[in-house]
């Protein structure tokens, strides 16, 4: 029975991957799915698997999460396709090379987030709940009262 406290329960978070490592691809759909509700829409692994995605009209979906190196193309080169098609959505990069050089080029081919997969996984867990309209801050608070 819900009552007006009862928080609605919020739809899937659509994501599309972009990683061509089957142990990442598993691994983070897995934490995604413990944090959050999500739908995974698409799998590709290489830059032009994503490129026919996109002419083909690609899936709607909330959430692109790239990887900066990919077993052919790369993410930057995903990003500007992302371009090119004029594709909507959030665009993540989730990458173990997230150096400040990197960060400033993926946000200037139009990545809305870039992530290292080594240290920010916190973060990038926290920003996916946001666009899923979680309360992230609220699942904080009340994280730290558990602790205490």
């Amino acid at each position: 029975m819900l009552t007006d406290s009862t928080p609605l329960p919020s739809p899937p978070l659509k994501i599309y991957l972009v990683e061509d490592s089957s142990v990442v691809r598993d691994n983070l759909i897995e934490l995604l799915q413990e944090t959050l509700p999500i739908e995974i829409v698409g799998l590709v692994s290489t830059e032009a698997d994503l490129r026919k995605w996109l002419q083909d009209g690609g899936a709607p979906c909330d959430l692109v999460i790239v990887d900066i190196l990919l077993r052919s193309g790369s993410g930057l080169g995903v990003l500007t396709a992302r371009r090119e098609f004029n594709a909507p959505g959030h665009w993540m990069v989730l990458s173990n090379h997230a150096t400040p050089e990197m960060r400033r080029r993926c946000i200037e081919l139009g990545a809305d987030a870039v992530f290292d997969k080594s240290n920010e996984i916190e973060a990038m867990l926290l920003y996916c709940k946001r666009l899923a309209g979680l309360d992230a801050i609220g699942d904080v608070r009340n994280s730290l009262e558990a602790a205490l």
